[in-house]
């Protein structure tokens, strides 16, 4: 399975003004759920700069050095992501993965410092009235030709969603002012690989960007959480088989293997549920000379395989320290 992708660039809209951030903010990455996907799930191999590390805390000291605690850990994820999907009323049909909000174009530099800062923070609004009515069912289509219908947004309410959750708040930001809704259709992600799917796009005031919201009424969205990364590594992708019980996790880690000098090798473990599957990823460094050393600051993409009790299915991978849902790659 080397055909998997460490998570894509993300973006950090999602904005709102209560305070609920979104799925993957934490992460300072961005997803653009009208454009940034495109690029699809092909591996790309990761590079980060990270603070200079010697053996004891190599790659921030990141590891599974609390099997106890990551199980813990992993219970609880598995068990937030129950209540939320219980939070929607049904089993849903699909589960986008990342920011629900993004743009398309990029800023011009008259209004980009302000209109960048107040996307974040949700201060998108109107001075027209939009339509409130719901749309007909949507249909979103995965690569492999698979398709399902879903309940849809009205403009309205995609308006209050883009408003109702915030990354960055922003104090002295004028708001965004959008007008003339358009439901079209763009890439998203989900916990079942790369698909199409309806969203609604906003015309900007004084800008030519597009302000965008996946369409999709009641999807199921877990606050992100922080969690001790001594429990294990943060996991960016994953890929598998409907019917199969391996599954590849894709994270940054050590650039060698364990057999060299600041290499590190790694195993993966599964704690599941009905609904998901939590992979704890274990580090196993190389053993440090008696003089020490200081190891070079480079992380590089690293994948492990985890043997799950059963089949994927159309369950959602969750990262053990976010408990958020990570890309998936899904093959029949």
């Amino acid at each position: 399975m080397d055909d998997l992708a460490a998570e894509p660039e993300r973006n950090t809209f999602g904005a709102t003004s209560v305070g609920v951030q979104m799925t993957l903010a934490e992460r300072g990455r961005r997803i653009d759920p009208a454009r940034t996907w495109t690029r699809g799930l092909g591996f790309l191999v990761i590079v980060v700069t990270l603070a200079a590390c010697s053996w004891t805390n190599s790659f921030a000291g990141a590891g599974a050095t609390d099997p106890a605690g990551a199980h813990q850990r992993a219970q609880a994820v598995v068990g937030a992501w129950a209540e939320a999907v219980a939070a929607v009323d049904a089993a849903p049909r699909v589960v986008p993965v990342g920011d629900l909000t993004g743009q398309r174009g990029d800023w011009e530099p008259a209004v980009g410092d302000n209109h960048k800062r107040a996307l974040m923070a949700g201060l998108v609004l109107t001075d027209m009235p939009l339509p409130e009515a719901t749309p007909p069912d949507g249909i979103v289509a995965w690569q492999d030709g698979t398709k399902t219908t879903v309940p849809l947004l009205s403009a309205q309410d995609a308006l209050v969603a883009i408003g109702s959750t915030v990354s960055s708040p922003c104090l002295d930001c004028a708001p965004v002012m959008v007008t003339k809704p358009r439901l079209t259709s763009g890439p998203i992600e989900t916990t079942r690989g790369a698909a199409t799917a309806p969203i609604w796009e906003f015309s900007v005031q004084g800008s030519a960007v597009k302000v965008t919201r996946v369409a999709i009424a009641n999807p199921v969205v877990v606050s992100p959480g922080g969690a001790d990364s001594q429990l294990g590594l943060a996991i960016d992708a994953a890929s598998g088989t409907v019917g199969g019980r391996e599954l590849a996790v894709v994270f940054i880690g050590a650039p060698d293997p364990g057999d060299k000098p600041c290499g590190e090798d790694y195993t993966a473990e599964a704690v599941e549920s009905e609904l998901a599957v939590v992979v704890i990823v274990t580090r196993h460094p190389h053993p440090p000379g008696l003089l020490g050393g200081a190891c070079s600051a480079v992380g590089a993409r690293r994948t492990a395989t985890a043997t799950l009790a059963a089949a994927l299915g159309d369950r959602a991978v969750l990262d053990l320290l976010t408990g958020t849902p990570v890309p998936v790659v899904v093959a029949p």
